[in-house]
């Protein structure tokens, strides 16, 4: 069993459900610079090891992982930190907020030979998994072309002083869900092209940054894929429309996977559809909280994959490589709304002395 301490909790407050409901890790203790999150988590969840302090964790020789949920501009600081007190890592998504951090951290965890795990967590909910199976086992064929998208009626968030500011992107927040969905099936994207608008609804609030985004990648083998955002508009009831979907379509059949509603359809290569749900033990584990505002669930099933891959010996992904390489599509999808133009992924690497290859593209 390795022992993991928490820095950040707020959405490190789904990881602390996942570590002490998990029989392959031991929560040895959590960190936030606000004491009172600390001792409200503690009183929810009836522990009592917390600090204000992140070296106080850094220094604990128990301590064999850290987990970082801290605020995107510090995750490279973070993780640095991290790496030189000799502690894996788990850092949730967007891995980092500058690609001016990629190379030196790169460098910082191959000298120390610790693992580095990005808690793209979309990836671990049960439609996504068993897409995924479904993919590697060869029931759609050859795949041909990649959907996805995040729609939410996040209005609510229009009444966060935070979400006005100039730092906040939906493109960074949202949309990086469905993008890294396009990344696990087709990693080779490069080229970006997209559009996009603040909403009538986005204007009213005062948004700083794009609500509504349509984009279209184009990987090196000539394959396309289409990723889109709507955050502050009403969506279709449930059984219309998924919050998120990732759609994948091949040469043998289809599939679909419902993030937030727990559902699967498919096509095979037999021609029989199948729609698979799943019930209330599953929505118990991974919804654990009010509404669907935290996933706990899919935060034990990687975190217990990312123990794995330290005592097996073996990748666990997205690693940083990948990490860094999703940060690159991101800011070039960025330019991309602002030059109207597509943007080669290649070119915004090579500006900070970064190669195609050296992070997953």
């Amino acid at each position: 069993m390795l022992t993991i301490g928490i820095l950040g909790l707020g959405e490190g407050r789904s990881t602390m459900s996942a570590a002490l409901q998990s029989k392959k890790l031991h929560l040895k203790m959590v960190c936030d610079v606000n004491e009172n999150l600390c001792k409200l988590r503690c009183k929810e969840f009836d522990f009592d090891r917390y600090t204000t302090q992140y070296e106080d964790m850094l220094k604990d020789a128990d301590i064999d992982i850290i987990a970082i949920y801290t605020p995107d501009h510090l995750h490279a600081e973070h993780i640095s930190m991290a790496l030189k007190h000799g502690k894996h890592v788990v850092c949730t998504k967007p891995f980092i907020d500058n690609l001016k951090d990629a190379k030196p951290l790169l460098e910082l965890q191959k000298q120390t030979g610790k693992k580095i795990f990005v808690g793209q967590s979309s990836r671990f909910f049960e439609p996504a998994m068993r897409q995924r199976k479904d993919f590697e086992n060869g029931e759609i064929g050859e795949l041909i072309t990649v959907e996805s998208h995040y729609h939410a009626d996040h209005r609510w968030f229009l009444e966060k002083n935070w979400a006005l500011e100039e730092a906040f992107k939906w493109l960074y927040g949202g949309l990086s869900h469905p993008v890294d969905f396009v990344r696990w099936y087709l990693p080779n994207i490069e080229e970006v092209m997209g559009y996009g608008m603040i909403s009538a609804n986005g204007k009213k609030a005062g948004l700083k940054h794009e609500d509504t985004m349509h984009f279209i990648f184009k990987a090196t083998d000539g394959r396309i894929a289409r990723v889109s955002g709507v955050y502050t508009s009403p969506i279709q009831p449930p059984y219309r429309e998924s919050g998120m979907s990732t759609v994948l379509r091949g040469t043998e059949g289809a599939s679909q996977a419902d993030y937030h509603e727990l559902r699967y359809a498919i096509t095979d290569r037999s021609g029989e559809e199948k729609i698979i749900t799943w019930g209330d033990n599953a929505l118990k584990y991974y919804y654990r909280f009010e509404g669907q505002s935290h996933h706990a669930g899919e935060y034990q099933n990687y975190l217990e994959y990312f123990v794995d891959s330290i005592e097996q010996e073996f990748t666990a992904y997205p690693d940083i490589s990948e990490g860094i390489g999703t940060v690159a599509l991101l800011q070039a999808m960025d330019e991309s709304l602002k030059q109207g133009t597509p943007i080669k992924i290649k070119a915004i690497l090579e500006r900070y002395g970064l190669d195609l290859q050296l992070v997953g593209l």
